[in-house]
């Protein structure tokens, strides 16, 4: 019964007028906003002084640390002052890579996992690069912010509300920068197609679509103490949304003229992680919380729809699905990349019969090519070499350390602010709450208390 009423409330939220206020239903889950701590103000479009050359301390040199900092040695500017983890081992490793480049040795810091204390009060760093597993994210941020560091952390950035409230108070009194590493908004395609849609091409946005599934199996042993398995077992919800949501929240404008106001989750049993557990070491697991996939509905202010999944234990093929729906024009990047444009790839003989479902298709890929040389981002045109010969997931990751840190130098505000950190990471938490409650819509907070309305594009600063 209870199951058959929340499907009703799901349907009834979901049918009914999108630019409904979320005040308006008495079925919503509310969510607290703590008013803003006197002599506050928000930080929107933050600038701080430029830092001609950009004083890096990295905090975590398991999986992602070693990479980025191998990144930063190829951008001008950047000194690496300081190297820290729980293992020597991974300290050294990672210090042969500047020795090896002819650059000064950083730094080591190592031992117990309270070490990293020790670095964010190093008075000769201005950058914190937190890489370090998701529990320890957000305490990292904040105590980096108040030591007077600006801080990057890898995603997701916090996994609860007090945690990214934690950080965006922080943020707000200490002027300084927290921007999260989702490195997937630096992607070619979605940059690409984010420009074609401020360029108008693919008309209004009403819809997007974004995910990460990805089967973590061959890979769950490769993380510190089994942190992240850990984790996906104790709680349940979308647990990493943050490289599907990012970029359909920028082409949506989400803090910059609309806001999302509240989402309903729901997901499928847990089979694949609890038969790898039982396989690998005998257990039979009865307490793992996460679902074997979550898929998550958002409403907007101004009445759009997001769809956001999670999948991290079925063998499907990788895919952050990327789609964005418009009133004149489609973009989809999983499993195949593709543009469809109104009346552009319809030919009107196909068209007459309502029953050939070719009726709509993609543009023939010589086209989306040259459209997508057309439409190529700046920052694309500006780095795309560079970036492919480095590396990095393709080259996004060094497109992300390359835009950091061009604008610390430059003192121009980052691409992402601490509240897309936050309205991406609040998906964790909230989820988990929808679904402990029969998948019942749970508000998302305004984490800018007020100032949503206040920008109206994302733009990047050149």
């Amino acid at each position: 019964m209870k199951k058959n009423l929340s499907l009703f409330l799901l349907c009834l939220v979901f049918i009914s007028c999108g630019q409904q206020k979320v005040t308006e239903w008495s079925s919503f889950i509310k969510t607290e906003v703590p008013a803003r701590p006197a002599g506050q103000s928000d930080v929107l479009e933050l600038k701080t002084d430029p830092l001609p050359t950009v004083r890096i301390a990295f905090i975590g040199l398991g999986m992602r640390g070693p990479g980025a900092v191998d990144r930063m040695t190829h951008i001008k500017g950047v000194e690496v002052i300081a190297l820290c983890d729980v293992e020597q081992k991974n300290t050294e490793k990672v210090n042969k890579i500047l020795v090896e480049k002819g650059l000064p040795k950083a730094q080591e810091f190592y031992g117990d996992t309270s070490v990293w204390r020790k670095v964010t009060a190093l008075p000769n760093v201005d950058l914190i690069y937190i890489a370090t597993d998701w529990k320890s994210h957000a305490t990292i941020g904040v105590q980096g912010m108040k030591d007077g560091k600006h801080v990057a952390i890898e995603v997701p950035a916090a996994m609860t509300m007090d945690e990214i409230w934690a950080l965006i108070n922080t943020s707000e009194q200490t002027r300084k920068h927290c921007m999260q590493l989702e490195n997937c908004v630096y992607d070619f395609f979605e940059l690409t197609t984010l420009n074609m849609v401020q360029q108008g091409l693919l008309g209004e946005i009403v819809h997007g679509e974004g995910a990460y599934i990805h089967g973590l199996q061959p890979f769950w042993d490769q993380y510190w103490e089994n942190w992240r398995m850990d984790y996906n077992r104790k709680h349940r919800g979308d647990l990493y949304p943050t490289h599907g949501l990012g970029p359909v929240c920028q082409a949506m404008n989400i803090h910059r003229g609309d806001k999302m106001n509240y989402l309903v989750s729901v997901d499928a049993k847990q089979i694949s992680s609890i038969n790898y557990i039982k396989k690998k070491t005998g257990e039979d697991v009865k307490d793992f919380r996460n679902g074997e996939h979550t898929s998550t509905l958002i409403s907007t202010e101004k009445g759009k729809s997001i769809l956001i999944e999670h999948n991290v234990n079925s063998p499907r093929p990788y895919s952050r699905m990327y789609q964005l729906t418009g009133t004149k024009g489609f973009a989809n990047k999983y499993p195949a990349q593709g543009y469809a444009l109104d009346g552009g790839a319809i030919d009107p003989a196909v068209a007459a019969n309502h029953e050939n479902l070719n009726a709509h298709s993609f543009v023939p890929d010589d086209v989306r090519k040259a459209l997508m040389e057309r439409y190529k981002h700046p920052i694309v045109k500006d780095i795309e070499a560079k970036a492919k010969e480095v590396g990095g997931h393709g080259g996004m990751d060094f497109v992300m350390d390359y835009r950091l840190i061009y604008c610390l130098q430059k003192g121009l505000p980052l691409d992402m602010d601490v509240y897309d950190l936050a309205e991406w990471c609040s998906l964790i938490p909230l989820t988990e709450i929808s679904l402990d409650n029969s998948s019942a819509p749970v508000e998302i907070p305004d984490f800018t208390r007020g100032s949503w309305n206040k920008l109206q594009a994302l733009k990047f600063a050149e």
